[in-house]
């Protein structure tokens, strides 16, 4: 009998369009969720989340490829993740396909980035086998960068980035986790040209009927603007490094992967807009 498939992250846009897919095919899959599980069939408690190792290693008993979503953004993400990590190799698991970020290094200058990075040479050290899909930016979050006054504020200077979007990303995801191919494999994502933050609010302008706009802020502008929340300060240096990693050119690169792996082509920020008026009703 094929070893089950185990999906992390399946309520949301990758990992819930992924689930979607394995089902639809009639591939053996699980889904691992936090907390209880009221409702039987496919779905798995791992109780606490991934710092449950015990809960996420029953959870993986019979599994032989692990589809790891990162977890939300913490102090401990890197920690969770290797808990998730040892589980998995304490359950006997196989191959990892994990879901990293581009131009994930020691130090890239998205600090979240730096945390796939870690994940990724914890994964290397167990010996399992893996594939790393390092995604860009997604194009969903483009538009939720806008404000209520219509203005997407940042220190995203005039630099682009390559934004993918979600459904391509699970299209990868299901491919891969199906048809392994030969090997230890890292691909990048991303959408099929990069675009700057001004293209992407005249492309949301023209949808929503009304001028949106892109303002430059300062690096120190940016830290002042976002300290209201209240965040923590590892979040603070996220979201600001999110648009300085836009403006230094790390987040630029185009990648074919998305159609070599799937058979079609990347969508287009516009084409996204299209097919989802959804994430940007919040601007009309």
């Amino acid at each position: 009998m094929t070893r089950e498939i185990a999906v992390t992250g399946a309520t949301g846009q990758v990992g819930g369009r992924v689930a979607a897919q394995l089902a639809a095919s009639g591939v053996p899959h699980r889904l691992l969720v936090r907390g209880s599980v009221p409702s039987p069939g496919t779905r798995v408690s791992i109780g606490a989340g991934y710092a449950d190792g015990p809960a996420v290693r029953g959870a993986l008993e019979g599994v032989g490829t692990l589809f790891l979503v990162s977890g939300r953004e913490s102090a401990d993400r890197v920690a969770e993740h290797r808990t998730v990590i040892d589980a998995a190799v304490a359950a006997g698991v196989e191959r990892i396909v994990y879901l990293s970020f581009l131009g994930a290094a020691p130090d890239c200058t998205f600090t979240f980035g730096r945390d796939h990075w870690h994940t990724e040479q914890h994964i290397r050290g167990t010996g399992l086998g893996f594939t790393f899909l390092r995604d860009s930016f997604y194009t969903s979050m483009l538009p939720a960068l806008v404000g209520p006054d219509g203005v997407l504020r940042g220190p995203g200077g005039t630099g682009r980035v390559s934004a993918v979007a979600p459904g391509d990303v699970a299209d990868v995801v299901t491919a891969v986790l199906t048809d392994p191919g030969p090997g230890e494999r890292t691909y990048e994502l991303t959408g099929p040209e990069a675009i700057s933050l001004a293209e992407a609010a005249e492309e949301l302008g023209r949808r929503v009927g009304r001028p949106i706009r892109y303002h430059e802020e300062t690096v120190a502008e940016a830290y002042a603007s976002r300290a209201v929340h209240g965040a923590p300060d590892f979040e603070v240096d996220g979201w600001v490094t999110s648009y300085v990693a836009i403006a230094d050119g790390s987040l630029s690169r185009v990648s074919d992967a998305v159609e070599r792996l799937t058979g079609h082509p990347a969508t287009t920020f516009a084409q996204y807009l299209d097919a989802n008026p959804e994430s940007y009703a919040h601007l009309r």
